[in-house]
Parts: structure tokens; sequence; C-alpha cells
């Protein structure tokens, strides 16, 4: 498997250093370690990378450090098949970019009017990511000029092709230098990508990143589709229903574990924040509540959770879609440990539906989609939690104080039903209350999450 490098191991700038930073992201994925140093030394490469592996970075970031900012040319090329890969493209590179370039990479595709394109490209534009029949109009209209390029990048090439792309995409490579860089990144390599690999290639470089399979039986697995903005509350509920006595929930990025943590606190859950960030110290501190049961949720980061070592983690979160397969594999490892099950759901939204079809197909798991659990659902669970307490409270006795108080009530012409419906809501609406001070003997069953409110 390709080893995992830190950024600041890459001899990247400090600009881009500092935009990585403000993303979160912590080290580069497989097909960023092995792809920036090649690009930055010059090398032709073929990338056998899915979506969602971090490929974008991988020629993005180079190309970003070696673009010319003097000249108000197009310098790089991307090339996609569809108009929603180059809009996310350039907004990811113009992310990498912001301390860097003067200007912002300029996406080109169908749909948009010419017009607008026209003029931006006019005012220059260094990188230029595009949709193949979008770029041969500008070609032919002689709107766009490609004598300057120094980079073509082929993302997706296996797509284009599939999509009848393939006499564009000549045409395209023709119309650029000959000593360009030519960097081709495909999910898969069929004969038609080889055959042009051998024939617009110099000597290219191979990256195939290995798949690690999954070797963990004893879990189950399922997975939710939802909206981004609903993660949070499907998140809660997931919680409430499974009721797990320790959890991980895995982010993508520190920003996000820190997001997590403070949404998390403010509705209630005992949740601690493990990442890149914090110092020795405080790691362990944070390690030391989570085995002892003081802390019930730990929200993480890939780098960060290598060091958990915990056998009784019941249900792993992966709120976000991690970046590539290995991850997946790694985090859901974190449960069903010792011999005992475990259970491992994930949040997906958006564009994270494609990387998460490339997990399950290389993990070869069955992972279920599931119905998005209803707020009654979770509901019923936490007063059947409340009914549990009341029964063992019934059991211990000493309840005299409290019964004078309850024949009160009902010497004013209540009902004990009405009594009893009255505290149940009162209980559950205060458990839901985003406060911070604690409530543990009422809270919940003794055994489980006894410092969420």
């Amino acid at each position: 498997m390709t080893k995992k490098l830190k950024f600041d191991q890459l001899n990247l700038s400090k600009e881009v250093l500092r935009a990585v930073e403000d993303l979160g992201f912590e080290e580069a994925s497989p097909i960023q370690s092995e792809a920036i140093p090649m690009v930055l030394a010059g090398r032709d490469i073929i990338g056998q990378a899915m979506t969602g592996s971090g490929k974008t970075a991988a020629f993005g970031i180079p190309i970003i450090e070696m673009v010319d900012t003097k000249q108000r040319v197009p310098q790089a090329l991307i090339v996609c098949p569809t108009r929603e890969l180059a809009v996310q493209v350039a907004g990811e590179i113009n992310k990498l970019a912001k301390y860097k370039l003067e200007l912002p990479a300029l996406p080109i595709y169908g749909g948009q009017p010419i017009e607008r394109q026209i003029h931006a490209l006019r005012r220059g534009a260094n990188i230029i990511v595009s949709t193949p029949g979008r770029l041969m109009d500008h070609m032919q209209r002689n709107t766009i000029s490609l004598k300057a390029i120094k980079f073509v990048v082929l993302d997706e090439a296996d797509e284009m092709l599939n999509m009848g792309f393939r006499d564009d995409i000549i045409d395209i490579l023709k119309s650029t230098p000959s000593q360009r860089q030519t960097l081709l990144f495909s999910a898969t390599m069929p004969q038609p990508i080889l055959h042009l690999a051998r024939t617009y290639q110099k000597d290219p470089h191979i990256i195939a990143v290995v798949h690690e399979r999954l070797t963990v039986p004893a879990i189950e697995q399922g997975y939710f589709e939802i909206e981004s903005h609903r993660k949070l509350d499907l998140l809660t509920r997931l919680i409430d229903i499974h009721n797990p006595g320790r959890s991980i929930i895995f982010c993508n990025t520190k920003r996000r574990v820190d997001d997590v943590v403070a949404d998390l606190r403010a509705r209630g859950y005992s949740a601690d924040a493990i990442h890149g960030d914090l110092a020795q110290p405080k790691r362990t501190k944070v390690m030391e509540r989570f085995r002892k049961g003081t802390t019930d949720i730990l929200v993480a980061t890939d780098v960060a959770a290598r060091g958990i070592d915990v056998s009784d983690v019941e249900v792993v979160f992966n709120f976000e879609i991690p970046q590539d397969e290995e991850s997946y594999v790694h985090r859901i490892g974190r449960t069903g440990r010792a011999g005992k099950t475990g259970k491992a759901f994930s949040l997906v939204s958006g564009h994270e539906i494609y990387r998460f079809r490339d997990i399950k197909r290389y993990t070869r798991a069955d992972i279920a989609k599931l119905p998005v659990p209803s707020f009654k659902e979770a509901e019923d669970v936490k007063i059947a939690a409340v009914v549990g307490l009341i029964k063992s409270a019934i059991q211990e006795k000493s309840l005299e104080p409290y019964a004078q108080a309850i024949e009160g009530l009902l010497q004013e012409d209540f009902t004990s039903l009405d009594v009893a419906a009255a505290l149940l809501k009162m209980y559950l609406q205060k458990s839901q209350a985003p406060q911070r001070t604690q409530m543990r003997p009422a809270a919940r069953p003794p055994s489980r999450h006894g410092s969420r409110r």
C-alpha cells in the first residue's frame, strides 16, 4: 500500500501549505503522496484512481506550484467529462491556490452562456477546467489559446471515452505544445486508455493505489442518503436509537471535528475531539476519559484515530465519507474487536455517493441502504428508556415523599394518567434542552450516556 505522507513532507510552498491547513487536512492521501512529487519532478503520470480519492489535489497542487503567475495566459488545461465535475475541480483548485495564484481556475462548460466565458478568458486565467465539447467550441471560435499550455490533465479519462469524446480529446492534445506534461487519471485501464497513454505521454509513471480488502465480517454496516445540513439531526437520532456505550464519529478535517463536537455538546451529549492539533498531554486526557466512560462519544480524524485502541466501541459513525477505501476499512475496524460484534453507519450526501459506491465495490462488503429514522422513532426509544427508569425506581421503593406530592395533585381533580404523562413530557423536554449542566441521576438508563441530558 502506498505510504501516506504529511503535506509538509512534500516540499510545498508556504502558501499552499497554509491553504491545506485552512482546509483542515492532516496528511496526503495515497494518490497525492505518490503523484505530487512525480509531477513536481516533471514526469508524466497515469493514475488509476476513483472519484473522491483526492486526485484533484494530486494534480492541482503541483500545477499551482509550477504555474508562472506573471503570465496571464492559460498554462494548465484540465479536461473533465461533465460540467458538475468541472465546477467541482475548479472550486477545489481555487481553495488550494487562494494564497498563491492571482488568477483563479476558470471552469468552462456547456449550458453556460459562451459570451460570459469569452469575457472571462479575455481577463486572463492560468488554469482552465473544461468539458471537451465546450473547449472544442472555444478552439473553433479562436477564443482560447492553448499555445502556452504546460500541463494537460485528463480527469476520469475512461468516462470521457465512454461518452464518445475520444476524437475531441485527440484534437485537444494535438493542439497543445508537444513538450507539455500530460497527466491521465482513470478509474479503469481499458485498451483505448492505454493507447492514449502510449501515443501522447512520455515515459509515464504509473500509480495504482492498492485497495485494502475488508476483513471485519462481525461488523453490521449500513448507510443513509441525507442532505448535508441534516446530518447532525440524523446523527443524534442514531445515537439515541442505538444507545451505544462508546462510539466514534469520523470526520475528514480537524475543523469539522471541532464543529461536530461543539454541536453535540450544545445538544447535551458527552463528546470529545481528537485530531492532529491536540498536544500529546491533551490527547492522553481525552483518551483516558473515553476509556473510563466519562466521555462516551469520540469525534476524530483518520490520523488521530490510529492511536485509538479501545476494545468495546459499539458503533462507528462516518459523518463524512473518507477520501479512500483504506481509511473506511480502518475506521470501521475500530468496532467489532476482540470477537465482539459492532455497527458502522455512514452518512452520505451529495457527491459523497460516488465515493461511497467505490468503497462498496472495493471492500466487497454488504452495506445496506437504510431508511432515515423519524423523529418519532427516536422519541419512542427515549420514552422506553424513561419507562425503564420509572420501573426501576418503583422497585427500589422509598417513594413516600413523592407519593404525597402526587396525592396532592390528584385531589385537585387531575387523574393519575394526566400527572404521569405531564411528568414524562417535562422530563423529555428537559433532556433535549441545549444546556451544559449535568443531570446524571435522571438522564437515562444508568449504564449508558450518563452525562447526556
